[in-house]
């Protein structure tokens, strides 16, 4: 039987993406440890239509 884990997938977007008004979504999909983890994520990563490194935070 496989073990109940605490490690979840979770969705990372773009937030200047939103306000921007360009076409598109830069998202990633990652995991984390709900255990260690428990408020939402925010990492900086490449958003490929900007252009540039842009926060990206989690969403539900």
């Amino acid at each position: 039987m496989a073990k109940k884990g605490s490690r979840v997938q979770v969705i990372l977007e773009c937030t200047e993406h939103k306000n921007s008004g360009v076409a598109g979504m830069s998202r990633y999909i990652t995991t984390k440890n709900r255990k260690n983890t428990t408020a939402r994520m925010e990492l900086r990563k490449y958003n490929p239509i900007l252009k540039r490194y842009t926060v990206h935070k989690e969403i539900k």
